[in-house]
């Protein structure tokens, strides 16, 4: 009888967990969330035992997709972190990958949702004074 429960239950269950509806992300949730993470773990390195000794030098990274000057603080932001030439950190794992994921943000953007992102700002100070803490 337990069994005929279980499997009772079982058939009941997988019809309501097939009609969930599944929504893929969409070009725009998958840069904003690829924003939230980098900024973060910019953040994070900075605060890390391992490299915040050679990620103090470098700005806060704040990235908001809505504003045209995120691209032009990409490449910057790139080219920092593949100057970096103090070898313990250059060489860290979590710094290349950084660097690597923000490229691969910096095309995403660029080449591959370039048509559905909108840039609803152009002021690069408010990047610069996000970055400040105010």
């Amino acid at each position: 009888m337990a069994i005929f429960n279980h499997l009772l239950l079982v058939w009941s269950l997988v019809p309501l967990a097939l009609s969930y509806p599944f929504y893929p992300p969409t070009c725009y949730t998958k840069v904003l969330i690829m924003a939230r993470e980098l900024t973060q773990w910019a953040a994070d390195l900075k605060r890390d035992h391992e490299t915040s000794f050679c990620m103090a030098n470098m700005p806060d990274l704040y990235l908001d997709v809505h504003n045209s000057c995120v691209m032009h603080k990409m490449t910057t932001y790139i080219s920092l972190v593949e100057g970096l030439r103090q070898r313990r950190c250059a060489y860290t794992r979590e710094v290349r990958k950084l660097g690597v994921t923000l490229r691969q943000l910096f095309i995403i953007m660029s080449e591959k949702c370039h048509g559905d992102l909108v840039f609803t700002i152009h002021d690069c100070a408010a990047l610069e004074r996000r970055n400040a803490g105010e």
